[in-house]
């Protein structure tokens, strides 16, 4: 299980540094590039919050409701509009399993969105000692605090035993009382879930 947690937190980390070189614009117009110029966003918000989550920069609770703003300001339905049937004109890196998944697919926007609002909502809760440095890898709250409530985690990550899994995740309301390192690891989680179904692999 820990593994799977360094791996949702290193994907998402990952994401944000490839942002810039790996999302290609060139040749990409209307929503396709409309989506590509949001994913760029969304993985450097990313970036910064998994570089203060592991301590590799200074933790501003006010820069994280920032970014956590950002982020939700492209999910839920701002981001599965982005999405229009069948609309894989190249460069587009979308998987056509999209579509044929699409509640799974609008389930996980919404959930982002709604971790993103958590995470703002708990930007100034107290972080377990030892988050930083090392950020939230520390096992107080990877493993204390961010597997709490007893989501499981199989497959594609949290996505497989919690609420996607036909389980019960979290709320918005528990959310909002765990350390916010946490629940970054919850909203890494969903990306990562997002990312390793829908998009294609990088060479």
């Amino acid at each position: 299980m820990k593994a799977k947690m360094f791996a949702a937190v290193a994907l998402a980390a990952a994401l944000g540094a490839g942002a810039t070189t790996a999302i290609a614009h060139g040749g990409a117009t209307g929503v396709v590039k409309e989506r590509m110029d949001s994913m760029e966003v969304l993985g450097d918000a990313m970036k910064e919050l998994t570089a203060m989550m592991r301590g590799q920069q200074d933790y501003s609770a006010e820069r994280v409701r920032t970014l956590a703003g950002t982020i939700d300001g492209h999910s839920g339905e701002a981001l599965t509009k982005l999405f229009p049937k069948d609309s894989l004109d190249h460069p587009s890196e979308a998987l056509p399993a999209i579509w044929s998944d699409w509640d799974r697919f609008s389930a996980l926007a919404d959930q982002l969105s709604t971790y993103a609002q958590a995470l703002a909502a708990a930007a100034d809760n107290q972080r377990p000692a030892g988050s930083a440095p090392g950020g939230m890898m520390g096992g107080g709250t990877m493993q204390g605090q961010g597997m709490m409530h007893g989501q499981g985690m199989s497959g594609g990550g949290m996505m497989g035993g919690g609420m996607m899994g036909g389980g019960q995740g979290p709320t918005a309301e528990m959310l909002a009382q765990m350390p916010p390192d946490g629940v970054f690891f919850h909203l890494a989680d969903t990306c990562s879930a997002c990312h390793q179904s829908f998009r294609k692999k990088q060479n």
